[in-house]
């Protein structure tokens, strides 16, 4: 027992030797440390610059932009979101603009904004339909207005895009857009291999005549729908079913397609399940979400105030336009094209390589925000060689009105316009009155009348032609009107008397009227009348037949 103590008091000396040299250690090298901090810091200061005032500066060197070989730094801007990559890389036509401090990135609106201009890529589940599920979206968010592009059978699973609020706009456009789904079929009868199966999915491609199946809404119409690709994945010959991908136009029913396959094999066979795998351009990996997802999120906003899961959950319109060519437009020129205005070349910043006529683009501002869809009406060489011209015809407006400001009626004539409508030498609506002065009679012309020119002009152009005419020449015939059949006497009569008809007056109109009533009046009266008459007869006749019986 002593021994056991004895030994265990020096292994307690020991531990406590060797924590006084282990502190003894680290006290030396802190000490090291500090001291190589002060050399340091002596060094720097040594080494520093001595001051330079800013005038000394200005004298020593000149501040000149000189013309140089050597190009400037190009800005990657591959990683840009959404509408803006690539934006080095497209056509300019203009650098002189002025940026206005109005509009935002798309993934910077306010979050209220952001809902309204924004899609969910929706994972459909199983049994609801496509616009039950729509309806308890535009519940959960609070929102008045909301759309899906492409509608999924009760049954079918997968992406289904749902538009919210201002994003409506873009569901015809989706629509069209093709679509990719996953089905499993199965037939009625035993295939040994999976070559044949093959074979007839091979022989389902390209264009496919179709009608609807029994089940559906739509009208059973014999149509038209073109099968892009298809691959089979798996075959299962012990069970009769099989996995097999395709990629085909929008209003393709998968179903008659796996009945059409059974036709081809001799063996019948039917759709056992279907998911939607792409819808346009967003897909299953882009960000796809549940219904969960979208209740999580808006408890969250409403309870916590954080909207980080509701900007995850719902993407920006201008996602579903990165497919597009784009035009990107001046800020001045912005909410004209808003209120309707053609798209012409003097107000286009950058254009993309590749336009062709008739092709459906897409126009934005310099800050990556979707104006508008429309249809080009000139190529990228005719834009890079032409100075003035409409670019394209707006098939629809996105952005809302006013969101920019107005950059119209700012030019001299406008605002004497402007002037004299306040003085009152012009009435509100811009038109000539009493006091317009003679000089804006004679200067000022008219473009909303047919060609911008007057009457007396027209009269006067015409004087002019004939008095300059030379004896030989022979007067230009006026054109001459079609020819009318002649009418006969009735005919005749019965044209004066519609042209008669139509010469009545408003008040002719109120007289008929009153007319009218008063008959009613009188027809009811009589009515009455007649209706008295013949119970006073029934009367009669019953006290006539009790005195007889």
């Amino acid at each position: 027992m002593e021994k056991m103590k004895i030994e265990k008091m020096e292994n307690i000396k020991s531990e406590k030797m060797e924590k006084i040299k282990s502190e003894k250690m680290e006290k030396i090298k802190s000490e090291k440390m500090e001291k190589m901090k002060i050399e340091k810091m002596e060094k720097i200061k040594s080494e520093e610059k001595p001051k330079i005032l800013l005038g000394e500066i200005h004298q020593q060197t000149s501040f000149k932009i000189e013309p140089s070989d050597v190009p400037p730094k190009a800005i990657d801007t591959s990683e840009w979101p959404l509408l803006l990559k690539n934006f080095d890389k497209l056509n300019v036509r203009s650098n002189h603009y002025t940026p206005l401090p109005y509009g935002c990135s798309p993934l910077k609106r306010d979050i209220g904004e952001y809902v309204k201009a924004g899609f969910i890529n929706l994972d459909k589940p199983s049994n609801p339909s496509s616009h039950e599920v729509v309806a308890w979206i535009k519940r959960i968010l609070h929102l008045r207005k909301t759309g899906h592009s492409g509608t999924l059978d009760p049954r079918v699973t997968g992406c289904l895009i749902v538009c919210l609020e201002r994003t409506t706009r873009l569901v015809k456009s989706q629509q069209g857009a093709g679509k990719e789904y996953v089905c499993i079929f199965r037939l009625h009868e035993n295939l040994e291999n999976d070559l044949k199966v093959r074979q007839t999915l091979d022989k389902l491609k390209g264009a496919q005549f179709q009608r609807p199946p029994l089940i559906s809404a739509v009208k059973r119409q014999l149509r038209i729908r073109t099968v892009y690709e298809n691959k089979l994945i798996e075959y299962d010959p012990e069970r009769n079913m099989g996995i097999f991908w395709v990629s085909c136009e929008a209003g393709t029913y998968i179903r008659t397609m796996c009945v059409h396959m059974g036709l081809h094999l001799g063996t019948g066979g039917h759709m056992q399940e279907l998911r939607r795998v792409r819808s346009g351009i967003q897909g299953e990996m882009d960000a796809m979400v549940t219904m969960h997802d979208v209740l999580d999120a808006q408890w969250l906003y409403e309870n916590h105030k954080d909207e980080t899961y509701l900007r995850r959950i719902i993407k920006p319109m201008e996602a579903m336009l990165v497919g597009h060519k784009k035009i990107i437009m001046k800020d001045s020129a912005v909410n004209a094209v808003c209120y309707g205005a053609k798209v012409m070349l003097p107000g286009v910043l950058r254009y993309e390589n590749g336009i062709e006529i008739n092709e459906e683009i897409v126009v934005c501002t310099s800050k990556g925000e979707a104006i508008c869809i429309a249809t080009a009406a000139m190529t990228t060489s005719t834009m890079s060689s032409c100075d003035h011209g409409i670019v394209a015809k707006i098939k629809r407006v996105i952005m809302e009105r006013d969101t920019y400001p107005r950059k119209w009626g700012l030019g001299p004539k406008a605002s004497i316009k402007k002037f004299m409508i306040k003085d009152g030498t012009l009435d509100k609506y811009g038109k000539p009155n009493e006091n317009t002065p003679a000089a804006w009679l004679k200067n000022y012309v008219d473009y909303t009348l047919v060609g911008g020119i007057k009457k007396e002009e027209v009269s006067t152009s015409e004087v002019k032609i004939k008095t300059e005419l030379p004896f030989d020449t022979v007067e230009p015939k006026p054109e001459s009107s079609p020819k009318k059949r002649k009418l006969s006497e009735s005919e005749g009569l019965d044209a004066e008397a519609d042209e008669k008809k139509f010469d009545v007056s408003a008040g002719d109109n109120s007289e008929k009227k009153k007319k009218k009533k008063r008959k009613k009046h009188q027809d009811i009266k009589e009515e009455v009348n007649i209706k008295e008459e013949v119970k006073v007869e029934i009367q009669e006749q019953t006290k006539s037949e009790e005195v007889t019986f």
